[in-house]
């Protein structure tokens, strides 16, 4: 039972630190682009802003999604219960 639960704790930390890093690297590279697009083409920079963060949002969206998954497996493991309801070994 403990294995599974410190497993648990490492794919919860995983998820987590992975989601972050990733959203980290995709607002970079998007705030990257937007200023060379804003700096190219100043004029278009209105929409272009309105876009970005559109995808801000969306971005933002994944690594939210991602922590309610870890939360939940945090808090209401089921693989906890199924441990807990699984025949003996060797018995």
């Amino acid at each position: 039972m403990e294995t599974v639960i410190a497993y648990t704790a490492l794919s919860v930390a995983i998820l987590i630190g992975m989601g972050a890093l990733g959203v980290g690297i995709g607002m970079g590279l998007l705030g990257g682009r937007f200023l060379e697009g804003t700096a190219r083409q100043p004029e278009l920079a209105p929409m272009l802003q309105t876009k970005m963060f559109i995808v801000v949002a969306l971005l933002d969206a994944v690594a939210m999604i991602g922590v309610g998954i870890a939360l939940f497996f945090a808090f209401a493991n089921p693989f906890i219960e199924q441990l807990a309801n699984a025949p003996a070994v060797g018995s």
